[in-house]
């Protein structure tokens, strides 16, 4: 049953006119954005709520407060622990059989309280936000491998968070909870799982065996642990490298559409969109000359990964200004980001990679170049950043620039980058190699923490023992010595005539 476009808008309407009430600060931008522009979003919590447009829009205010108060469109890479992602206690992979893409957890690899809530919770967020730009809004299925799992392993907490984001955050987006191989032991815990969950959400659990694995996952999607044809083996690749089986965009140069509108990558707020043109008002080139042209190339230099743009003015009779935006503004350090060229007057602009970005992720960044020509009366009485807030009467022509890494380097090793401010190998590989050291030594210490917890544990229980024998020795000694006083207490003396025959 779809939603009618009717309750959609009304749902948005409610929503916008409460925000009037409580503020826009209320609502984080992209999330307002969102409200106003994707209906499939809105469907979506209408869907969840079996259709309450009023209980929709309770359940898209508790989301919206919820994603602010987390942070959860500014959350990415730099800003959760990358050796739990690297570990692979949870990553996506193939799909069921209604075509829904697996989050699998493989809940061997985490013990419980070895790694803070917190952090697990920033990588779990961090998952679902990709997965649902990955998949669009489609629903996910849940798998739980639980081969080998014991008590330790099962943490009810987690479990628990990871049902609320479905209930409460993420509208229409769980197809299936699969488990599979759950021990028995483990049985009772399930019970109490599925108290939690609403009843055609109880009806979403299904236990699977490697026996019956097909009837929810296609053989060529199911991994061989589980008695399927896949030998994939997970390797955390950066959201930043495209995937070729999921890649979607394809040109960042304008494209022309069935009406002969052009369009151009959206640089404003930092993420990858296309906004249609208008009748010509923006045109590539220009008297504005950008070295290099096409591409941004990044080597180290010092302690910093950085590049340089020579922007020379070749008009010899108007003054130019211009303007640099990025699709990752968060990232770059942009120095001079607006300024002003006279008549054969160059500039050099200087880009800095951020510490805190992945160096996997540059491929995928690009660069705005902007320029419009100016008067020489404006040039010296009005500032660079008013002539840019209006340019709908101006003539805006544009250079496209494309990052790029190279394997050089300026005052450091050959082949050398910065990751995270420190200097590495400009490797993906040894880049992964790192991650996985990393995931291996908190495993370590996971392990040792536990060991330790252990040890503690046997230590509590060898005082406890000590100490109930030593109460025991206490109480045996005390009742044998009552007794032996006893005895000696009752002397015996024997007589020499029983009853009263005898001699007087």
């Amino acid at each position: 049953m779809s939603v009618p476009q009717n309750q959609i808008e009304e749902l948005r309407n409610l929503f916008l006119k409460d925000v009037e009430t409580k503020g826009s600060g209320s609502v984080h931008p992209k999330d307002l954005a969102r409200v106003k522009t994707s209906d499939d979003w809105l469907r979506r919590f209408i869907m969840h709520q079996e259709y309450d447009t009023q209980r929709a829009l309770e359940m898209l205010w508790n989301s919206v407060k919820w994603r602010k108060e987390n942070d959860v469109n500014d959350l990415d890479e730099s800003k959760v622990r990358m050796d739990i992602l690297v570990m692979g206690g949870f990553f996506p992979h193939g799909a069921d059989i209604d075509g829904c893409k697996l989050l699998v957890f493989k809940c061997k690899k985490h013990t419980k309280g070895a790694i803070k809530m917190e952090e697990l919770q920033k990588c779990i967020i961090y998952w679902f936000e990709r997965l649902e730009r990955m998949v669009q809004g489609k629903m996910i299925t849940l798998f739980f491998d639980m081969e080998g799992c014991g008590l330790s392993n099962m943490d009810m907490e987690l479990i628990k968070y990871l049902i609320g984001l479905f209930k409460e955050y993420y509208p229409y987006f769980l197809n299936y909870i699969l488990i599979f191989e759950m021990p028995w032991i483990l049985s009772t815990a399930f019970k109490v799982i599925k108290s939690w969950l609403p009843p055609k959400a109880v009806e979403k659990i299904k236990f699977v065996s490697t026996k019956d694995i097909s009837s929810y996952v296609p053989v060529e999607h199911a991994l061989t642990c589980w008695g399927g044809n896949s030998t994939y083996e997970f390797k955390f690749v950066s959201e930043s490298v495209p995937e070729p089986a999921e890649k979607t965009f394809v040109s960042s140069v304008a494209c022309v559409n069935n009406n002969n509108n052009r369009k151009q990558v959206h640089f404003n707020d930092g993420q990858m969109s296309e906004i249609s043109l208008g009748n010509g008002d923006t045109t590539d080139g220009g008297s504005l000359k950008v070295t290099p042209s096409g591409i941004v190339s990044f080597i180290l230099s010092g302690n910093e990964l950085v590049s340089t743009l020579e922007l020379q003015n070749t008009d010899p009779s108007s003054h130019i200004s211009y303007k640099l935006k990025t699709t990752s503004p968060e990232k770059f350090r942009v120095k001079p980001s607006m300024g002003c060229l006279a008549p054969g007057e160059s500039a050099t602009v200087t880009l800095t990679l951020l510490p805190g970005y992945q160096l996997g992720g540059l491929s995928r960044d690009k660069f705005l170049v902007m320029s419009t020509p100016i008067s020489a009366s404006e040039a010296i009485n009005i500032d660079m950043a008013e002539v840019w807030k209006n340019t709908s009467n101006r003539k805006v022509n544009q250079h496209r620039l494309k990052c790029i890494q190279s394997g050089g380097a300026t005052g450091g090793a050959p082949g050398e980058l910065t990751r995270n401010g420190n200097l590495t190998n400009a490797s993906v590989e040894q880049d992964n190699s790192y991650n996985k050291l990393s995931a291996t030594i908190s495993k370590l210490a996971a392990c040792q923490a536990e060991l330790h917890r252990s040890t503690k544990l046997t230590q509590y229980y060898q005082l406890a023992t000590i100490f109930l024998v030593l109460m025991l020795g206490i109480v045996l000694g005390y009742v044998l010595h009552a007794n032996m006083k006893e005895l000696h207490g009752h002397s015996y003396c024997p007589n020499d005539y029983i009853g009263g025959g005898g001699r007087p």
